[in-house]
C-alpha cells in the first residue's frame, strides 16, 4: 500500500478555487487511512454478523440476535447511547426448522431446494406425487384441476429455457461506465400516470392465487417455483406470505434451482410418474412484533453544532437462506468499521455522529423510513419535526462487496464540489467519480423522500447481480477484505468531514406531501 505522505504534501500546496470553498483536514485524512487500511476489523464485523449469527430475517430471533450483538459491540467500541430502538409495527417472526426435498421417482435426488419466508410446513415427511399446472386463465384451471390437488405437489408449467451467459459473474466499473456516470445529465422528476398493465403477467398471478387457495383448502403438500437467476446452484429465495401480525402461514411455496425445476416439469410433461419427499418444518410467533432499529452515537464537541447529526447507516436484516454477507452485512460491517476507526484515531467531531443499522429494509424499507417518520417527517404530510433541521446528511451503503468508486448526488447538484473535493485524497484507491444521478432500492431513499440529503456510494458490481443478492450462496465467502477495508476508510472520512465543516450539507427544494403506501 502506497504511503500517503507524498501524496498529501503535494495536496497541501494544491490550492485551487474548490480548495478555497470546501477545505478538509488532511492530517486527519491520513490518520483515517492509516487506521482503516492498516488495523482493520471489518472482516471481524462481518463473520459476527454472518457465520456466528446467521441468518437475520425481519422479525426474526436470528435478527434480534444480531442487532444485540452489534448494539453491544458498538458500545465495547466507545459509542454512546447504543440501543435497539422500535421504529413501529413489523408483525410475525418467522424461522425455518428443518427442510429436506428430494426427487424419489423417476429416480433418487437430493433436490437444492428453499422454502419461502412465512410459509408453513409439511407436518411431517410427505411422499408426494407431482402434479403439473397447465391454465391459461382461472376457467381453464377450474375445468381441470379443482377437486384433484389433495396430496399432490404442484408445478405450474414453464417453458423457459436456460441460455449459456458469455460474461463473467463479477464485475468492476470500467473508466467509460464511470465517466458516463459523472457526465450524466440531471435526473427528470417522473411524470403521473400509471403503467400500462400487462394482461398475461395478470392472469397469470390470478392463476397462481387461485391455485394456491385451492391447494390450502383441498390439502395439497406445497407447490414449487423458480427463478431464472436461480440456476448454477444459485437459489434466489424471498418472501412467500404475509408477516402481518394476525395473518396465518401461507401454503407453503418452494423454491428449487432451475435446472431442477425444469427436469421435473418436462418429466411430468412426458407421462412420466414423478414424486419427491418433503419434510418442511416452520415455526410463526408474535411475543414481540415490533420492528427495531440498532442506534449508537459519537457525541458532538461543538457547543453550537453538537446538537447537529450526521447519519450513517445500512440495513441489518437479510433473507433467510444464507447469512445475508453482501446483503448488508457488508455495509454494516463496513458503518460498524467506520465508526470504530475514528474512535481508534480519536476524532473529535463537531456534529454527533450517529449509526443506524436498519431493520424490514428487505421488505420495504420499514426501519429507515419508520426512524424518519419519528424523528424528522412524515412523507404523507411533510409536517416537520425539530431534528429534520439538525440533519445535516445521511451516507448509505448497501450494494454489495464492491469497493467504493465514487458517489451519487441524489440530484443534489449544490453538492457536487464538496463531494469532489472530499474524494480527493482517495483517487489512489479509485474513487473519484461523482454523478448527479439518482440511485434506488435502498435506504437513502427514506431521508431523500422527506427533503434530507441522503447519499448512497457508487459500489464496483462484483458478482452482487449475478450471483448474491437475494440467494442461497450470500454468504461469507463472497466478500472481499481489501474492498470493505477502502469501502469503512473512505466512509469515516466522508462522516467526519461531514460532522466538522462549518456548515450543514446543502438541501434539496423540500418535495410536496405524497399519500402513504399501503404495506402489503
Amino acid at each position: 500500500m502506497r504511503r500517503l505522505g507524498v501524496f498529501t504534501t503535494m495536496m497541501l500546496f494544491s490550492v485551487s478555487a474548490v480548495w478555497a470553498q470546501e477545505k478538509t483536514d488532511l492530517n486527519m485524512v491520513e490518520k483515517i487511512r492509516k487506521e482503516g487500511l492498516e488495523n482493520s476489523r471489518v472482516m471481524d464485523f462481518a463473520f459476527y454478523l454472518t457465520d456466528v449469527n446467521g441468518p437475520r430475517l425481519a422479525g426474526s430471533k436470528g435478527y434480534i440476535k444480531a442487532a444485540n450483538w452489534a448494539k453491544d459491540e458498538l458500545s465495547k467500541t466507545g459509542l454512546k447511547n447504543a440501543k435497539l430502538e422500535p421504529w413501529g409495527e413489523f408483525g410475525k417472526g418467522w424461522e425455518l426448522q428443518k427442510s429436506y426435498v428430494a426427487l424419489t421417482a423417476p429416480y433418487y435426488k437430493p433436490l437444492n431446494a428453499y422454502p419461502k419466508a412465512w410459509t408453513a410446513g409439511t407436518n411431517g415427511l410427505k411422499n408426494a406425487e407431482i402434479l403439473l399446472v397447465e391454465a391459461k386463465d382461472t376457467i381453464e384451471l377450474e375445468a381441470k384441476y379443482k377437486g384433484k390437488l389433495k396430496g399432490k405437489l404442484l408445478i405450474p408449467y414453464r417453458t423457459d429455457t436456460l441460455l449459456p451467459s458469455f460474461k463473467a459473474d463479477a464485475s468492476r466499473y470500467t473508466e467509460e461506465e464511470l465517466t458516463k456516470m459523472a457526465n450524466a445529465e440531471p435526473p427528470v422528476a417522473p411524470q403521473g400516470g400509471r403503467r400500462t398493465p400487462n394482461p398475461a403477467a395478470m392472469a397469470a398471478a390470478r392463476v397462481n392465487a387461485l391455485l394456491k387457495e385451492w391447494a390450502e383448502s383441498e390439502g395439497a403438500v406445497g407447490i414449487l417455483s423458480y427463478s431464472l437467476r436461480g440456476r448454477d446452484g444459485t437459489l434466489f429465495v424471498q418472501g412467500g406470505g404475509s408477516y402481518a401480525k394476525d395473518a396465518p402461514d401461507s401454503f407453503l411455496d418452494i423454491m428449487l434451482q432451475a435446472e431442477d425445476y425444469l427436469t421435473i416439469a418436462r418429466l411430468a410433461k412426458a407421462g412420466q410418474p414423478v414424486k419427491l419427499d418433503v419434510d418442511v418444518k416452520t415455526l410463526s410467533y408474535n411475543d414481540d412484533t415490533k420492528g427495531y432499529n440498532v442506534i449508537a452515537e459519537i457525541p458532538g464537541t461543538d457547543p453550537k453544532l453538537k446538537d447537529e447529526i450526521v447519519m450513517l447507516g445500512g440495513h441489518l436484516d437479510s433473507w433467510h437462506s444464507s447469512t445475508g454477507a453482501t446483503d448488508n452485512a457488508a455495509g454494516c460491517a463496513v458503518m460498524m468499521e467506520a465508526v470504530r476507526i475514528l474512535k481508534a484515531i480519536g476524532a473529535r467531531p463537531r456534529r454527533t455522529i450517529r449509526i443506524a443499522l436498519w431493520g424490514g429494509e428487505e421488505q420495504g424499507l420499514h426501519g429507515s423510513r419508520g426512524y424518519v417518520k419519528n424523528h424528522f417527517a412524515d412523507p404523507a404530510t411533510m409536517e416537520l419535526k425539530p431534528e429534520h433541521a439538525k440533519l445535516s446528511s445521511y451516507f448509505n451503503i448497501d450494494n454489495g462487496t464492491g469497493k467504493i468508486r465514487g458517489i451519487y448526488l441524489q440530484g443534489n447538484a449544490d453538492v457536487k464540489d464538496i463531494f469532489t473535493k472530499w474524494l480527493e485524497p482517495f483517487h489512489d484507491l479509485d474513487a473519484k467519480t461523482v454523478t448527479i444521478s439518482n440511485t434506488g432500492g435502498t435506504d437513502h431513499q427514506a431521508f431523500d423522500a422527506v427533503g434530507l440529503p441522503g447519499f448512497q456510494f457508487i459500489q464496483d458490481p462484483i458478482e452482487y447481480n449475478t450471483r448474491t443478492h437475494h440467494t442461497s450462496v450470500d454468504s461469507y465467502d463472497h466478500l472481499i477484505e481489501a474492498d470493505l477495508k477502502q469501502m469503512a476508510t473512505i466512509v469515516a472520512a466522508f462522516v467526519y468531514n461531514a460532522a466538522t465543516r462549518d456548515e450543514k450539507i446543502p438541501r434539496k427544494e423540500l418535495p410536496k406531501p405524497r399519500p402513504a403506501t399501503p404495506r402489503p
